[in-house]
């Protein structure tokens, strides 16, 4: 690899970008691909690899060949770490903060109550005491940002949705029955969201096992989230 191609690596890695090293095996020649946000614009390339070929390399988190007009490329993904975010410092998301970091998820957790987002409550996890639609503009949500919304309030949760619904997050999932799925899509869907849009939202979340305590449905909301990274494209399993 070129000094200058690993430098660019490096800064990638160093400030949180998802990249994908392109080689064209009939020449050897490299490049970093880095697309925008949900694809919004195709990678310009050493072979006009697509922007598909690129988020299948992300997903699959290992090497592949895509096929080029140009011939074959190898894709070889540089991932940063994915991460929770958890609005609502609640029971349910005590649970999280304990086990999700054992899958490779570390959590944070979001909630302007300082009485709720505690250590002792959250011992060890990462704690911030601010509004949601402040800490995810500070914090930024990427295509390796999961985003569960737990607080039970519109005051907390919708900001957070809005916020998540105009990003790369790969997954959203909001807690509530199904009055409050109602009205919370016919919320968003009048704050300009489409209902495609507002459809990315799992909700009920998590996978339907019948859990019915804060640790059981603690752990469909992870099983989900494993699922989604598993899974890509696969059909929903949600309850």
């Amino acid at each position: 690899m070129r000094p200058a191609l690993l430098d660019t690596l490096l800064e990638a890695q160093r400030s949180g970008r998802s990249v994908v090293l392109a080689t064209r095996l009939s020449d050897g020649a490299q490049e970093l691909v880095e697309i925008g946000p949900a694809g919004a614009r195709e990678p310009r390339t050493i072979a006009g690899v697509s922007a598909d070929q690129v988020y299948a390399a992300l997903r699959a988190e290992e090497a592949q060949v895509a096929e080029t007009a140009d011939g074959p490329v190898l894709l070889r993904p540089y991932t940063v770490p994915r991460r929770l975010l958890v609005v609502g410092a609640v029971h349910i998301a005590q649970v999280l903060a304990r086990t999700s970091s054992e899958v490779g998820l570390p959590a944070t957790i979001i909630d302007p109550r300082e009485g709720f987002a505690t250590p002792e409550r959250f011992p060890g996890a990462e704690l911030v005491r601010a509004w949601p639609d402040q800490a995810l503009e500070r914090i930024g949500l990427d295509a390796r940002s999961a985003l569960v919304v737990l607080a039970h309030d519109p005051k907390i949760d919708d900001p957070a949705l809005t916020a998540a619904l105009g990003s790369d997050a790969f997954y959203i999932g909001a807690l509530g029955g199904r009055k409050t799925r109602r009205t919370r899509r016919q919320r968003l869907i009048e704050a300009g969201f489409s209902a495609e849009a507002v459809d990315r939202i799992h909700s009920p979340v998590g996978l339907s096992i019948g859990a019915r305590t804060p640790a059981e449905i603690a752990l469909s909301i992870l099983a989900q989230i494993i699922d989604v990274i598993r899974n890509p494209g696969a059909s929903p399993l949600a309850r």
